[in-house]
């Protein structure tokens, strides 16, 4: 499958912080604070620095991957921007200079690559970037088929009086694709926001993870660290690379 890692950004980068200005980042930001414990971090997918520069105003280096010249664009115009050194390409195989003691993938991104290979090598990618004992975290949904009816699927992902944000979906289990796109309405028009997904069931990344040298060391059901179970829908994955080989 052709994959372009700036496809989403050319749809998504001008209203990107607008439409998600509901996610509070405190939690994830936090978490990520005392799992890189001072070091520096690299995000997979910056985007327009929601996680990012509120690490920098911790005083964390932050460096970053991201698909869009028009995200990055974002990202750099932003107070702050300029103090996270960004790579423009596809983050399963470019590189930024230095080691990390964390990776970071958040937000259901590692689905944004096309396939089980890709995601393999992005998982290799992160250890590459690493230093020993040094951590990746991944946040993602788990998947549920079972919320599709004949293979399609259509949700409220947010309802107010100025916005509604709705999500459609046609599943493709053959391949664990997702054909995806949101659609915002506002009092100014409609805007399509597609963000296709190559989706991957969290014993599934742990495997990926195996393979690129790396081995869990926590799961949770969101960054405040409730437990993970049968009932969660999402999950904080936490990856470490082991101290000496």
């Amino acid at each position: 499958m052709t994959f372009d890692p700036s496809a989403y950004g050319r749809h998504a980068a001008d209203v990107y912080d607008e439409a998600y200005a509901h996610l509070d980042p405190t939690a994830a930001v936090e978490r990520l604070a005392s799992l890189a414990d001072g070091g520096p971090v690299c995000e997979f997918g910056v985007g327009t620095g929601r996680l990012a520069l509120p690490l920098v105003a911790r005083g964390v280096p932050v460096s970053g991957i991201e698909g869009s010249p028009e995200m990055a664009e974002g990202l750099r115009a932003k107070p702050g921007g300029d103090a996270v050194e960004l790579a423009v390409g596809d983050f399963a195989a470019t590189r930024v200079p230095g080691e990390f003691t964390l990776v970071v993938l958040a937000f259901n991104t590692v689905f944004a690559l096309p396939d089980q290979a890709a995601q393999v090598a992005c998982f290799r990618n992160a250890a590459a970037h690493l230093r020993p004992g040094g951590r990746f975290v991944i946040e993602a949904w788990v998947p549920d088929p079972g919320a599709f009816r004949a293979g399609s699927a259509l949700r409220p992902v947010r309802v107010t009086e100025n916005e509604v944000l709705l999500e459609a979906a046609l599943l493709h289990p053959a391949e664990q694709r997702m054909t995806t796109t949101k659609i915002r309405l506002t009092d100014t028009g409609v805007r399509l926001l597609p963000a296709n997904h190559r989706y991957a069931w969290p014993a599934e990344l742990d495997l990926m993870a195996e393979l690129a040298g790396m081995r869990r060391e926590h799961r949770w059901a969101d960054w405040t660290g409730q437990p993970f179970t049968d009932d969660s829908r999402t999950h904080v994955s936490v990856y470490r690379r082991p101290e000496s080989t």
